[in-house]
């Protein structure tokens, strides 16, 4: 089942995201399509600075494939400085693509 995770990084930066963003992608920059993240599933990825830090919307095929991702993601994140955060996960009744 499909899985909303919603990451709320209070006191994030656009360049600790853009840091950790170039790690995710083995140095080429931004997530720009499915094919940039290290491990299939994403479905939607939507990130941007929000009043207390930065706030990122994915959505997944599957806890198990966030769970893989967050495997990395996480050392990236700290290595970047970005503060500890704690996803919220939903469970998706809808998604439209197209």
């Amino acid at each position: 089942m499909a899985i909303i995770v919603v990451l709320d990084m209070v006191g994030a930066t656009q360049a600790q995201y853009e840091q950790t963003a170039n790690k995710v992608t083995g140095g080429r920059g931004l997530v720009k399509g499915r094919s940039d993240w290290p491990v299939p599933g994403i479905i939607s990825h939507v990130a941007g600075p929000s009043p207390t830090g930065w706030f990122v919307v994915d959505v997944w095929e599957s806890q198990e494939a966030w769970e893989r991702f967050a495997e990395t993601l996480v050392p990236f994140a700290k290595e970047a400085g970005m503060p500890e955060f704690t996803p919220k996960v939903y469970p998706v009744f809808n998604v439209v693509t197209e």
